[in-house]
């Protein structure tokens, strides 16, 4: 409500007032002996009644008390507001004539809302106990101050159990006013940040009677959720659920969440929802109307003092207070009183004054009989409100104390299930650790956990009696099916096309649409659905704007091969996938005919001359180091030049019969006989390819050369592969090429890229397939499949349809069904020549160098080892011979030889070293030491006899 209206309204009720009695603007109280505190509420309603008797209890404990205000009595004005905001308002000035520092209430947030503005300009605090409206935030109302939990709180608690539920709508049926309105708006919110939704907010006004709820509990029966979410008032709240139960709509199938108000109602008539007191006998009738539904209720601790308190309320309730039992209401208005006085208490004792001025605004006009001077400004009302803000203390319900927010701290909520006898406790919800079976005083001992597995309930009794979750939503009862998108292709029709009857749900056929038929007769209820044909059967429909219309509301669903990608599932939920449809490339190709010289074609010329050169390398490296030791490698020349190129080629079939006996030989021979098996296991794996293959006629083998190159590329018309193939692959679109029918593929694949046709096509694995049934020969699928998409059926987001499809079509998977259907539309004929390698390519040298290399080194090594043995042999050998001739001394007349022909000579010598056998070298080598020890002993017997 805005200024004006409000002031305008304030003027018209200080026209009644009688005239003021002080001259004075200002009051100052010193030594006070009383303060006064103002009391607005409803005396006869479920809150009022049970407010009244918790407040006057507070009161006469709080001045029996001589440690809160000693020496002040604290006085309560209450005023009733008989449900009114216009007597509330009405009420509060009244009360505000009589110099009040504060007021607790109102009761109604509608009354707030209005009385806020007032307290804001005359800086009166006001401390509610039941105004649970969210939007009665600081900011606007700064001295509003709210001594119960906000309906924030109890909605995002309704919010986890719908999700803990797994239930994606509600629909909300509240009274039209702050307190409703508001409550069920910060449901909204809370329930989107789940993923879920109120699909239809039902609001009937305070002053409806049965006809008008009759009418709105009609409407919302025919739409399709079944979760109902009630936040009335406590004193018609009841009228719904007689309304409900005489349409049927408390039964099996339906869920009823309750806020708060139901919980008051049956506390304060004891129906078994007490607080520790004996419970009367529940009333059928009453238990009838609401058995099986989730009721919240605001969570207080067990104490010794809410014991005691309950205790002396039972003493003090008579015999004829029926409905006046205590309720949670009852404990937030006995702390409230608490809580006022502990403020005051502290406001008194820092030495702050009770004193009020007038506001200048506020004057009277002449020769008017207004009188606006009664209405005066608290002068300390800041500094209570801080005291209020600042108080902690445990009271009945719990520790009592303002959070940041100003909200009370530690909001928490027991949940509720009634049954057909009483009610039981199912759960808890706190903010702290959202939904749990364990009390919110255990948990706030523990670390904080808002995981998924730590959210627990018990078992639930559902409206019908039955503890099976409902499900949660219908098929609107409107008479309307659902309206089902079908794509009318001019091509593939195995998978969806035009049925034979128009007008009813066989108008269309094919694969995609058994599987949705099969799939929707395994559902627990009926569908009724009417499929829609987009396209005009001859061209294919644009398939994204089919997804479109089914998120803009103009289809229910779209059923057909559609296939699943990213864009798409952001603006519709799909079902779990009953087919696969990766990518996969299409490319035509040529049989290779066979020749008289097809034998050569495994290996490149460099790799045959390669080849060619290390026998002989090998044949020449293995007789050098057999030479002096193998006598199957000596013999005379021609021989040896036989024996060392028929030991080389023989090994190429490991047939060699000569055998190796030194260790060098053998181990370049075991190298090269290694390289010779990989050569020839290549060789014979190539040339069988080569003798079978089909040749690709593009050169296009997988994706990375589809990319590369700058041929045109097919794809189908509609289908998601264009933006895929520019968006992701960074194709050109001046690169692709629109194709509609069988016809045009292969059409555009014999023409090729020369004769305006493509070089490739990329397209759905499943129409590939039934394109090669008919073009087996001449086309092949290279490369892999290079994604993994699937086809679903497509609904509105959040339909809870798509999940029992989904279990549904796993049903027909595990069955067999799945299979049956799609080998009845698309068991086709097999490529033969399916398996046959494309493309097979000619073997190089550089497939084989590391190879080549390793045999090579190896043999340059083995040269190597044998070349310096075979020197310290000779100059152990022919050096140790030349140095004895060098010592005989020669005659006078010999000349001396040449350098050259010294040289000529070792080289000789070293030759013949090497061409002698090593068995002939170690005879030789025995046959001069005999005859050296036989000359060194003539020697020495002749100079015996000389010395004789």
């Amino acid at each position: 409500m805005g200024r004006s209206p409000l002031l305008l309204l304030f003027l018209i009720i200080l026209s009644l007032a009688p005239p003021p009695i002080t001259k004075s603007q200002t009051t100052n109280t010193q030594n006070v002996t009383s303060i006064n505190v103002g009391a607005l509420y409803t005396f006869n309603s479920v809150i009022g009644r049970a407010a009244r008797r918790a407040i006057d209890m507070a009161l006469e404990d709080v001045n029996l008390d001589h440690t809160i205000l000693p020496g002040t009595k604290l006085n309560l004005l209450s005023q009733d507001t008989n449900c009114s905001g216009f007597l509330a308002t009405v009420e509060a000035l009244q009360v505000l004539e009589k110099n009040v520092v504060a007021i607790i209430g109102p009761q109604s947030s509608g009354g707030s809302h209005i009385l806020s503005q007032v307290a804001n300009s005359l800086q009166v605090p006001l401390l509610s106990f039941s105004a649970t409206d969210p939007t009665l935030s600081a900011l606007e109302f700064p001295y509003f101050l709210r001594a119960t939990q906000s309906d924030l709180f109890q909605m995002r608690a309704i919010a986890d159990i719908v999700d803990f539920f797994q239930w994606r709508e509600v629909t909300a049926i509240y009274v039209d006013d702050d307190y409703g309105r508001n409550g069920i708006a910060a449901l909204g919110d809370e329930l989107a940040q789940r993923r879920a939704k109120i699909s239809y907010k039902a609001g009937f006004g305070q002053a409806a009677d049965l006809t008008e709820i009759t009418g709105l509990l009609l409407r919302v029966n025919l739409l399709e959720s079944r979760v109902y979410v009630l936040h009335v008032n406590p004193d018609s709240g009841l009228s719904v659920f007689s309304v409900a139960q005489k349409l049927g709509m408390t039964g099996s199938g339906y869920v009823w969440i309750v806020t708060d108000w139901l919980a008051a109602v049956l506390d304060s008539n004891g129906y078994g929802l007490g607080y520790g007191y004996e419970s009367v006998d529940a009333d059928p009738k009453v238990f009838n109307l609401i058995q099986g539904s989730i009721v919240l209720r605001w969570h207080t601790p067990d104490s010794d003092l809410r014991n005691r308190f309950v205790s002396r309320w039972r003493n003090k309730r008579g015999n004829t207070d029926s409905g006046s039992g205590l309720n949670a209401y009852s404990l937030y208005a006995y702390d409230s009183v608490w809580l006022m006085a502990r403020a005051i208490d502290q406001y008194l004792k820092t030495g702050n004054s009770v004193n009020f001025s007038t506001d200048p605004k506020l004057h009277d006009v002449n020769g008017s009989t207004l009188h606006l001077a009664m209405l005066k400004i608290f002068n300390g009302g800041k500094g209570l409100l801080q005291n209020l803000l600042s108080t902690n203390f445990t009271g009945v319900t719990g520790q009592v104390q303002f959070g940041p927010s100003r909200d009370l701290i530690q909001p928490a909520y027991d949940i509720i299930n009634v049954v057909s006898t009483g009610s039981r406790l199912i759960g808890y919800w706190s903010n702290y650790s959202g939904l749990s079976v364990d009390s919110p005083e255990i948990l706030y001992r523990k670390p904080h956990n808002f995981s998924g597995e730590s959210r627990k309930l018990y078992d639930v009794v559902w409206p019908g009696g039955t503890t099976q979750q409902p499900r949660g939503w219908v098929f609107p009862n409107n008479g309307q099916p659902l309206r089902i998108g079908v794509p009318n292709k001019g091509s593939f029709k195995q998978f969806v096309s035009r049925g034979s009857n128009s007008g009813s749900n066989s108008n269309a056929s094919g694969y995609c649409i058994d599987v949705f038929n099969e799939a929707i007769k395994l559902l627990p209820y009926p569908v009724p659905c009417s499929f829609v044909l987009i396209g005009n059967g001859t061209s294919n429909p644009i398939y994204d704007d089919i997804i479109n219309m089914v998120a803009q509301n103009k289809l229910d669903a779209a059923v057909g091969d559609i296939a699943i990608v990213k864009n798409r599932t952001k603006i519709v939920d799909f079902t779990q996938p009953y087919a696969e449809a990766g990518l996969v490339i299409l490319a035509p190709v040529k049989h290779q005919s066979s020749s008289a010289w097809a034998f050569l074609k495994p290996f490149t010329l460099p790799m045959w001359c390669v080849i060619g050169a290390f026998f002989i390398l090998v044949g020449i490296v293995i007789w050098i180091l057999e030479h002096r030791r193998n006598d199957e490698f000596r013999g005379t020349p021609r021989e040896q030049i036989a024996t060392m190129f028929w030991f080389s080629f023989s090994t190429m079939f490991f047939a060699h019969k000569q055998n190796t006996v030194s260790v060098l030989g053998r181990l370049v021979l075991i190298v090269w006989l290694f390289v010779v098996l990989i050569i020839t296991s290549s060789y014979t794996a190539s040339l069988t390819s080569i003798l079978t293959v089909q040749q690709l006629t593009t050169g296009i083998t997988g994706l990375d050369s589809l990319i590369a190159s700058r041929n045109p590329i097919g794809y189908q018309v509609g289908k998601f592969v264009k933006n895929y193939l520019m968006e992701e692959l960074s194709i050109p679109e001046s690169r692709l090429v629109p194709l509609s029918t069988i016809a045009d593929y292969a059409d555009a694949l014999k023409r090729g890229p020369q004769g305006g046709g493509v070089a490739a096509i990329v397209d759905e694995r499943p129409y590939i397939d039934i394109f090669l049934s008919t073009y087996c020969n001449d086309f092949r699928v290279v490369g892999q499949e290079f994604t993994r998409e699937g086809w679903g059926f497509a609904f509105q987001r959040d339909s809870p349809l798509a999940v029992d499809l989904s279990t549904a079509i796993l049903t027909l998977s595990e069955t067999g069904d799945l299979q049956r259907i799609h080998d009845q539309w698309l068991s086709t004929k097999t490529c033969d020549s399916e398996d046959t390698d494309i493309g097979a390519s000619r073997l190089s040298l550089s497939s084989f160098w590391g190879l080549f290399s390793i045999s090579g080194a190896v043999c340059f090594l083995a040269l190597i080892i044998y070349f310096v043995k075979l020197y310290i042999q000779y100059e152990k050998h022919y050096k140790k011979s030349s140095d004895t001739t060098k010592d005989h001394v020669a005659p006078p007349n010999q000349q001396k030889e040449p350098k050259y022909l010294a040289s000529f000579s070792s080289f000789k010598d070293l030759i013949e070293l090497w061409n002698t056998k090593e068995e002939d070298l170690i005879k030789k080598k025995r046959t001069s030491g005999e005859m050296s020890s036989k000359s060194s002993g003539h020697g020495s017997l002749t100079s015996q006899h000389s010395m004789d």
